[in-house]
Protein backbone atom coordinates (compact mmCIF):
# COMPACT_ATOMS: atom_id res chain seq x y z
CA UNK A 1 0.00 0.00 0.00
CA UNK A 2 2.86 2.66 0.87
CA UNK A 3 4.18 1.94 -2.33
CA UNK A 4 1.12 2.66 -4.41
CA UNK A 5 0.80 5.83 -2.69
CA UNK A 6 3.96 6.76 -3.24
CA UNK A 7 3.84 6.47 -6.88
CA UNK A 8 0.49 8.48 -7.02
CA UNK A 9 2.02 11.17 -5.25
CA UNK A 10 5.54 10.82 -7.61
CA UNK A 11 2.44 10.53 -11.05
CA UNK A 12 3.35 14.66 -12.46
CA UNK A 13 0.12 16.09 -13.26
CA UNK A 14 -0.48 16.92 -16.58
CA UNK A 15 -1.60 20.52 -17.94
CA UNK A 16 -3.36 20.95 -21.02
CA UNK A 17 -4.86 24.30 -22.52
CA UNK A 18 -8.22 24.60 -24.18
CA UNK A 19 -8.56 27.96 -26.21
CA UNK A 20 -12.15 27.97 -27.50
CA UNK A 21 -13.14 31.73 -30.15
CA UNK A 22 -16.67 31.15 -28.23
CA UNK A 23 -18.08 32.72 -25.09
CA UNK A 24 -18.34 30.31 -22.12
CA UNK A 25 -21.56 29.20 -21.95
CA UNK A 26 -22.66 29.32 -24.91
CA UNK A 27 -23.97 26.40 -27.03
CA UNK A 28 -20.61 25.26 -28.55
CA UNK A 29 -19.48 25.02 -24.96
CA UNK A 30 -21.24 21.57 -25.78
CA UNK A 31 -17.88 20.23 -27.91
CA UNK A 32 -15.98 20.92 -25.10
CA UNK A 33 -17.68 19.38 -22.47
CA UNK A 34 -17.10 16.10 -24.82
CA UNK A 35 -13.88 16.53 -24.84
CA UNK A 36 -13.26 16.71 -21.17
CA UNK A 37 -15.68 13.83 -21.10
CA UNK A 38 -13.75 11.89 -22.95
CA UNK A 39 -10.21 12.15 -21.68
CA UNK A 40 -11.77 11.35 -18.24
CA UNK A 41 -13.16 7.85 -20.32
CA UNK A 42 -9.30 7.52 -21.27
CA UNK A 43 -7.99 7.88 -17.93
CA UNK A 44 -7.65 12.13 -17.71
CA UNK A 45 -9.36 13.66 -14.62
CA UNK A 46 -9.49 17.08 -13.87
CA UNK A 47 -8.03 17.72 -10.57
CA UNK A 48 -6.36 14.61 -9.94
CA UNK A 49 -3.99 13.99 -12.79
CA UNK A 50 -4.73 16.87 -15.03
CA UNK A 51 -5.13 20.36 -15.22
CA UNK A 52 -7.23 22.34 -17.82
CA UNK A 53 -6.90 26.02 -18.06
CA UNK A 54 -9.88 27.31 -20.23
CA UNK A 55 -9.66 30.67 -22.45
CA UNK A 56 -12.78 32.13 -24.09
CA UNK A 57 -13.71 34.52 -26.44
CA UNK A 58 -13.54 37.26 -24.51
CA UNK A 59 -12.80 40.25 -27.28
CA UNK A 60 -9.27 39.58 -27.78
CA UNK A 61 -7.95 36.04 -28.15
CA UNK A 62 -4.62 37.07 -29.38
CA UNK A 63 -3.99 37.91 -25.76
CA UNK A 64 -5.93 34.57 -24.60
CA UNK A 65 -2.93 32.48 -26.75
CA UNK A 66 -0.49 34.31 -25.36
CA UNK A 67 -1.86 33.89 -21.86
CA UNK A 68 -1.94 29.87 -22.31
CA UNK A 69 1.38 29.61 -23.91
CA UNK A 70 3.10 31.53 -21.12
CA UNK A 71 1.99 28.47 -18.76
CA UNK A 72 3.66 26.11 -20.42
CA UNK A 73 1.14 23.11 -20.95
CA UNK A 74 1.96 19.76 -22.15
CA UNK A 75 -0.47 20.34 -25.11
CA UNK A 76 -3.29 22.75 -26.18
CA UNK A 77 -6.74 22.13 -27.89
CA UNK A 78 -7.91 24.94 -29.95
CA UNK A 79 -10.68 25.32 -32.34
CA UNK A 80 -11.50 27.29 -35.58
CA UNK A 81 -8.84 28.54 -38.08
CA UNK A 82 -8.31 32.43 -36.67
CA UNK A 83 -7.68 30.98 -33.42
CA UNK A 84 -5.07 28.37 -34.90
CA UNK A 85 -3.29 30.78 -36.26
CA UNK A 86 -2.89 33.10 -33.08
CA UNK A 87 -2.11 30.32 -31.29
CA UNK A 88 0.87 29.29 -34.48
CA UNK A 89 2.17 33.02 -33.62
CA UNK A 90 2.50 32.20 -29.95
CA UNK A 91 4.13 29.22 -29.54
CA UNK A 92 6.01 26.82 -32.61
CA UNK A 93 7.12 24.11 -29.89
CA UNK A 94 4.43 23.63 -27.73
CA UNK A 95 2.05 20.52 -28.72
CA UNK A 96 -1.44 21.52 -30.34
CA UNK A 97 -4.37 20.06 -31.45
CA UNK A 98 -6.97 21.68 -33.64
CA UNK A 99 -10.46 21.23 -34.66
CA UNK A 100 -12.85 22.93 -36.57
CA UNK A 101 -9.95 23.89 -39.27
CA UNK A 102 -10.76 23.44 -42.93
CA UNK A 103 -7.51 24.06 -45.01
CA UNK A 104 -4.56 23.68 -42.65
CA UNK A 105 -2.17 23.15 -45.34
CA UNK A 106 -3.16 25.98 -47.38
CA UNK A 107 -3.15 27.77 -43.61
CA UNK A 108 0.47 27.08 -43.16
CA UNK A 109 -0.33 25.07 -39.96
CA UNK A 110 0.63 21.57 -41.18
CA UNK A 111 3.24 20.51 -44.06
CA UNK A 112 0.92 17.99 -45.29
CA UNK A 113 -2.29 15.94 -44.14
CA UNK A 114 -0.42 12.62 -43.57
CA UNK A 115 2.78 14.24 -42.22
CA UNK A 116 1.92 17.09 -40.34
CA UNK A 117 5.62 18.09 -39.50
CA UNK A 118 5.82 20.85 -36.81
CA UNK A 119 3.84 21.16 -33.74
CA UNK A 120 0.21 21.20 -34.48
CA UNK A 121 -1.89 18.39 -36.32
CA UNK A 122 -5.82 18.06 -36.17
CA UNK A 123 -9.02 17.02 -37.49
CA UNK A 124 -10.51 19.33 -40.43
CA UNK A 125 -13.89 20.50 -40.22
CA UNK A 126 -15.00 19.99 -43.50
CA UNK A 127 -13.67 20.22 -47.66
CA UNK A 128 -14.80 23.61 -49.34
CA UNK A 129 -16.66 21.77 -51.72
CA UNK A 130 -19.61 21.35 -48.68
CA UNK A 131 -20.19 24.98 -50.32
CA UNK A 132 -22.19 22.82 -53.24
CA UNK A 133 -24.03 20.86 -51.14
CA UNK A 134 -25.12 23.87 -49.00
CA UNK A 135 -26.38 25.47 -52.76
CA UNK A 136 -28.24 21.95 -53.58
CA UNK A 137 -30.20 22.11 -50.24
CA UNK A 138 -31.42 25.21 -50.23
CA UNK A 139 -32.83 24.93 -53.69
CA UNK A 140 -33.71 21.60 -52.71
CA UNK A 141 -36.13 23.05 -49.95
CA UNK A 142 -36.44 26.02 -51.52
CA UNK A 143 -37.07 26.04 -55.31
CA UNK A 144 -38.11 29.39 -55.80
CA UNK A 145 -34.96 31.01 -54.31
CA UNK A 146 -32.53 32.76 -57.22
CA UNK A 147 -30.35 34.81 -55.05
CA UNK A 148 -28.70 33.98 -52.26
CA UNK A 149 -26.90 35.83 -49.59
CA UNK A 150 -23.65 34.18 -48.18
CA UNK A 151 -22.78 35.37 -44.94
CA UNK A 152 -19.50 35.49 -44.36
CA UNK A 153 -15.83 36.93 -42.66
CA UNK A 154 -14.22 38.46 -45.51
CA UNK A 155 -10.82 38.31 -43.45
CA UNK A 156 -10.82 34.68 -42.60
CA UNK A 157 -9.15 32.17 -45.70
CA UNK A 158 -11.71 29.17 -44.62
CA UNK A 159 -15.00 31.56 -45.39
CA UNK A 160 -13.18 32.69 -48.85
CA UNK A 161 -13.17 28.91 -49.66
CA UNK A 162 -16.39 28.57 -48.73
CA UNK A 163 -17.61 31.21 -50.75
CA UNK A 164 -15.73 30.20 -53.54
CA UNK A 165 -16.97 27.01 -53.60
CA UNK A 166 -20.77 28.29 -53.18
CA UNK A 167 -20.17 30.76 -56.08
CA UNK A 168 -19.06 27.76 -58.43
CA UNK A 169 -22.18 25.14 -57.53
CA UNK A 170 -24.88 28.45 -58.15
CA UNK A 171 -23.76 29.22 -61.10
CA UNK A 172 -24.76 25.62 -62.37
CA UNK A 173 -27.89 26.27 -60.90
CA UNK A 174 -28.74 29.75 -62.37
CA UNK A 175 -28.52 31.32 -59.06
CA UNK A 176 -27.06 34.90 -58.22
CA UNK A 177 -24.75 34.75 -55.24
CA UNK A 178 -24.48 38.16 -52.83
CA UNK A 179 -21.88 38.29 -50.26
CA UNK A 180 -23.14 39.48 -46.73
CA UNK A 181 -21.93 39.89 -43.20
CA UNK A 182 -18.36 41.27 -42.37
CA UNK A 183 -17.04 41.21 -39.27
CA UNK A 184 -19.37 42.06 -36.40
CA UNK A 185 -23.36 41.58 -35.59
CA UNK A 186 -24.55 45.33 -36.80
CA UNK A 187 -22.75 44.59 -40.22
CA UNK A 188 -24.38 41.41 -40.50
CA UNK A 189 -28.11 42.86 -39.68
CA UNK A 190 -27.56 46.07 -42.34
CA UNK A 191 -26.45 43.70 -44.94
CA UNK A 192 -29.13 41.22 -44.67
CA UNK A 193 -31.70 43.57 -44.37
CA UNK A 194 -30.47 45.21 -47.17
CA UNK A 195 -30.37 41.64 -49.00
CA UNK A 196 -34.19 40.89 -48.05
CA UNK A 197 -35.70 43.91 -50.00
CA UNK A 198 -35.56 41.95 -52.76
CA UNK A 199 -37.56 38.73 -54.23
CA UNK A 200 -37.21 34.97 -54.11
CA UNK A 201 -34.52 35.63 -51.53
CA UNK A 202 -32.38 32.58 -49.03
CA UNK A 203 -29.53 32.68 -47.17
CA UNK A 204 -26.35 30.52 -46.39
CA UNK A 205 -24.80 30.65 -42.99
CA UNK A 206 -20.65 29.60 -43.81
CA UNK A 207 -18.85 28.24 -40.82
CA UNK A 208 -16.68 30.72 -39.32
CA UNK A 209 -16.54 32.49 -35.70
CA UNK A 210 -17.80 35.68 -36.31
CA UNK A 211 -21.37 33.63 -37.87
CA UNK A 212 -21.26 31.18 -35.12
CA UNK A 213 -21.32 33.65 -32.49
CA UNK A 214 -23.78 35.80 -34.48
CA UNK A 215 -26.01 32.84 -34.75
CA UNK A 216 -29.06 34.20 -33.04
CA UNK A 217 -29.20 36.78 -34.74
CA UNK A 218 -29.22 35.46 -37.92
CA UNK A 219 -31.58 32.91 -37.37
CA UNK A 220 -34.13 35.49 -35.77
CA UNK A 221 -33.54 38.10 -39.30
CA UNK A 222 -34.12 34.72 -41.61
CA UNK A 223 -37.60 34.72 -39.67
CA UNK A 224 -38.19 38.43 -39.57
CA UNK A 225 -37.48 38.34 -43.58
CA UNK A 226 -38.81 35.07 -44.32
CA UNK A 227 -35.58 33.63 -45.85
CA UNK A 228 -35.18 30.16 -46.25
CA UNK A 229 -31.38 29.27 -44.95
CA UNK A 230 -29.27 26.49 -44.49
CA UNK A 231 -26.46 26.37 -41.48
CA UNK A 232 -23.10 24.24 -41.36
CA UNK A 233 -24.35 22.90 -37.82
CA UNK A 234 -27.09 21.29 -35.95
CA UNK A 235 -27.34 23.67 -33.22
CA UNK A 236 -28.70 26.49 -35.63
CA UNK A 237 -31.39 24.00 -36.76
CA UNK A 238 -32.14 23.49 -33.13
CA UNK A 239 -32.38 27.38 -32.13
CA UNK A 240 -34.96 27.82 -35.14
CA UNK A 241 -32.88 27.64 -38.13
CA UNK A 242 -34.55 25.71 -41.17
CA UNK A 243 -32.33 23.43 -42.30
CA UNK A 244 -28.00 22.38 -41.68
CA UNK A 245 -25.48 20.13 -43.22
CA UNK A 246 -22.53 19.71 -41.60
CA UNK A 247 -20.11 17.11 -39.61
CA UNK A 248 -20.74 16.39 -35.65
CA UNK A 249 -18.32 19.08 -33.56
CA UNK A 250 -19.21 16.94 -30.82
CA UNK A 251 -18.07 13.55 -32.26
CA UNK A 252 -14.58 15.74 -33.83
CA UNK A 253 -13.97 17.02 -30.20
CA UNK A 254 -14.08 13.82 -28.75
CA UNK A 255 -11.44 12.44 -31.41
CA UNK A 256 -9.22 15.44 -30.57
CA UNK A 257 -9.46 13.77 -26.83
CA UNK A 258 -7.87 10.80 -27.91
CA UNK A 259 -4.96 12.89 -30.09
CA UNK A 260 -4.26 15.07 -26.66
CA UNK A 261 -4.16 11.88 -24.89
CA UNK A 262 -1.63 10.18 -27.34
CA UNK A 263 0.78 13.46 -27.15
CA UNK A 264 0.72 12.92 -23.08
CA UNK A 265 1.65 9.84 -23.46
CA UNK A 266 4.76 10.77 -25.61
CA UNK A 267 3.73 10.70 -29.26
CA UNK A 268 4.69 13.67 -31.94
CA UNK A 269 2.31 16.06 -33.07
CA UNK A 270 4.43 15.70 -36.77
CA UNK A 271 3.99 11.97 -36.56
CA UNK A 272 0.01 11.83 -36.21
CA UNK A 273 -1.66 12.84 -39.51
CA UNK A 274 -4.69 15.25 -39.56
CA UNK A 275 -7.71 13.61 -39.76
CA UNK A 276 -11.12 14.77 -42.09
CA UNK A 277 -14.83 14.99 -40.30
CA UNK A 278 -16.33 11.26 -40.61
CA UNK A 279 -19.72 11.85 -39.28
CA UNK A 280 -21.48 14.29 -40.86
CA UNK A 281 -25.61 15.24 -40.19
CA UNK A 282 -28.24 16.31 -42.01
CA UNK A 283 -31.20 18.06 -39.97
CA UNK A 284 -34.50 20.29 -40.48
CA UNK A 285 -36.65 21.88 -38.18
CA UNK A 286 -40.23 21.33 -39.73
CA UNK A 287 -41.46 24.18 -37.69
CA UNK A 288 -39.57 26.43 -39.43
CA UNK A 289 -40.61 25.52 -42.81
CA UNK A 290 -44.10 25.36 -41.98
CA UNK A 291 -43.82 29.07 -41.12
CA UNK A 292 -41.88 29.88 -44.12
CA UNK A 293 -44.63 27.58 -46.24
CA UNK A 294 -42.24 25.43 -47.62
CA UNK A 295 -43.21 21.98 -48.21
CA UNK A 296 -40.17 19.58 -47.70
CA UNK A 297 -40.19 17.10 -50.36
CA UNK A 298 -40.13 13.30 -49.12
CA UNK A 299 -36.39 12.87 -51.12
CA UNK A 300 -35.27 15.39 -49.07
CA UNK A 301 -36.99 13.63 -45.49
CA UNK A 302 -35.96 10.28 -46.13
CA UNK A 303 -32.13 11.38 -45.95
CA UNK A 304 -32.70 13.94 -42.95
CA UNK A 305 -30.76 12.40 -39.81
CA UNK A 306 -32.64 14.47 -37.29
CA UNK A 307 -36.10 16.04 -37.49
CA UNK A 308 -36.94 19.10 -35.45
CA UNK A 309 -40.28 19.63 -35.08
Amino acid sequence: MPLVVRAQQNERTKRIGVLQPFPKGSPESARVAAFVQELQRLGWTDGRNLQIEYRWETGDLRKAAMELVALSPDVILVSSTPAVSLMKQATRTIPVVFTQVADPVSAGFVASLAKPGGNMTGFMVFDYEIGAKWVELLKEIAPNVTRVGVIRDPTVSASIGQLAAVQSAARLSRVEVTPLGGQDDKDIERTVIEFALGSNCGLIAVASPVVNNNSKLIISLAARHRLPATYPFRSYVADGGLISYGPDPIDQHRQAAGYVDRILKGEKPADLPVQAATKFELVINLKTAKALDLTVPSSLLSRVDEVIE
